[in-house]
């Protein structure tokens, strides 16, 4: 994978929106030293390139009542492709599965997965990932407490 070379004043533009995504191109500008037209055009830059993805606004998942956060192991009977793809399409297909990786080691896939609460938790495991014909087993992993919780990648 291609890595994109990042100079000094991208490196700041980037922190900063990773932090303040409506940030003005004056407010930025005066962060990282720099002009007004030249932010917008680097941000521009990097956009094309990738680099800088969608602006979106984080939300308190426990105000919005979603306060459970589960970490779901899964163990697959079969790694053939099209069972895979068929797995990834259910866990796209139901959004309180927020992020989902294919790993190595013992397990197949972690889901971080939101839920108002256990039950509402149990019904999308008994009722989703235990019962798709994909999935051998899977083992959940409550949260107590968020220690750190963090978007921002260091530049």
């Amino acid at each position: 994978m291609k890595t994109y070379d990042l100079d000094k004043i991208d490196r700041k533009i980037i922190s900063v929106l990773q932090v303040e995504g409506d940030i003005s191109h004056n407010a930025l500008a005066e962060k990282v030293g720099a002009s007004p037209a030249s932010c917008w055009r680097r941000i521009k830059v990097l956009e094309a390139a990738g680099v800088l993805g969608r602006t979106v606004r984080l939300v308190d998942n426990e105000l919005v009542g979603r306060g459970l956060n589960v970490f779901c192991q899964v163990r697959m009977k079969s790694h053939d492709p099209a069972t895979r793809r068929d797995f990834e399409r259910f866990v796209e297909s139901h959004e309180e599965v927020l992020e989902c990786y294919s790993m190595s080691g013992d397990w197949d896939y972690l889901l971080r997965v939101v839920a108002a609460d256990i039950r509402d938790y149990e019904r999308l495991l008994m009722q989703g990932i235990l019962t798709h014909e994909a999935v051998a087993t899977s083992s959940s992993h409550f949260a107590l407490k968020s220690v750190k919780f963090t978007t921002a990648i260091p530049v």
